[in-house]
């Protein structure tokens, strides 16, 4: 309940303080440029009735803005959508300020009411309305914003546990004739690479590569490894892991990789190229 009314006070200042500052800004617009002739006041009178404006300003925001979605929440009229739309909001803010800026110039200003001194006034109220709006979408992207950053986090802390889950998983390595076994994770796993009737498989243990060969085919061994999408073969001879793929470099007419710890290069056929540029994009 508390902190309920903690975010409602501090919606509330968020308000008061946007509405104190348009209303501000009337009054020195009003002050500087003076687009209405007012010759019956001193100095500080002048002053005090400028000051009208911006109190007029202020009125008419506060009941649009906070009074009026107030009273019609309070008599259940509406739940929790707003009460009123921006453009209503903006067009009832309009309303109230035009009428009370002619009433407010006629009867206590004395000035004459002309249509050009109308059409002034009707200017000057559209600036609230606008300013508001401008403010209401800056909002609404800022927490939209807000929004899509935790939402992205979420989903990359989803992706971190899944690759480490990946990562962590076993894989059996066993030769043809059964007499020869390695068991690695997905993570330790470097590159295969085939020799004649046998294959090749480099992998890191305590810091440093290690090779080991089995008697299997790469065909074999690229079943055994579909299963996992850390692994991409990058040409006829050569599956690597993702992980440790380093750099990727072109030369005049070949291409190769580089892997991390590893000083060889790693062949890359043309074939491949376009699946191993695309499983490396974030």
């Amino acid at each position: 309940m508390s902190r309920k009314l903690n975010q409602l006070i501090q919606l509330f200042n968020e308000k008061l303080k946007i509405i104190l500052s348009i209303s501000f800004g009337i009054f020195l617009f009003i002050l500087f440029f003076q687009p209405f002739t007012i010759e019956k006041f001193d100095f500080n009178d002048r002053l005090l009735f400028i000051a009208g404006f911006a109190v007029i300003v202020f009125l008419s925001i506060f009941l649009v803005r906070i009074v009026l979605p107030w009273a019609l929440k309070k008599r259940n009229l509406a739940g929790d959508d707003p009460v009123l739309n921006s453009y209503m909001e903006g067009f009832l803010i309009l309303i109230l300020c035009s009428v009370a800026f002619t009433f407010y110039l006629r009867y206590v200003g004395s000035v004459h009411i002309y249509f050009y001194t109308v059409f002034k006034v009707i200017l000057i109220s559209f600036v609230p309305p606008v300013i508001l709006k401008i403010y209401d979408d800056y909002k609404t992207l800022v927490r939209l914003n807000e929004s899509l950053a935790s939402e992205r986090n979420s989903i990359q802390n989803q992706i971190e546990k899944y690759e480490e889950e990946i990562l962590n998983k076993s894989i059996d390595f066993a030769s043809d004739t059964g007499s020869e076994t390695l068991s690695l994770t997905v993570a330790e796993l470097v590159f295969v690479q085939s020799a004649d009737n046998y294959v090749e498989i480099v992998f890191s243990e305590g810091g440093s590569l290690r090779k080991k060969v089995i008697r299997s085919t790469l065909k074999s061994t690229e079943r055994l490894l579909k299963q996992y999408p850390n692994f991409i073969r990058v040409h006829r001879t050569c599956i690597v892991n993702l992980h440790h793929i380093e750099k990727l470099h072109h030369g005049q007419g070949s291409k190769w990789i580089t892997l991390k710890g590893f000083e060889e290069k790693i062949p890359l056929s043309r074939q491949y190229l376009l699946k191993l540029k695309e499983a490396l994009l974030p």
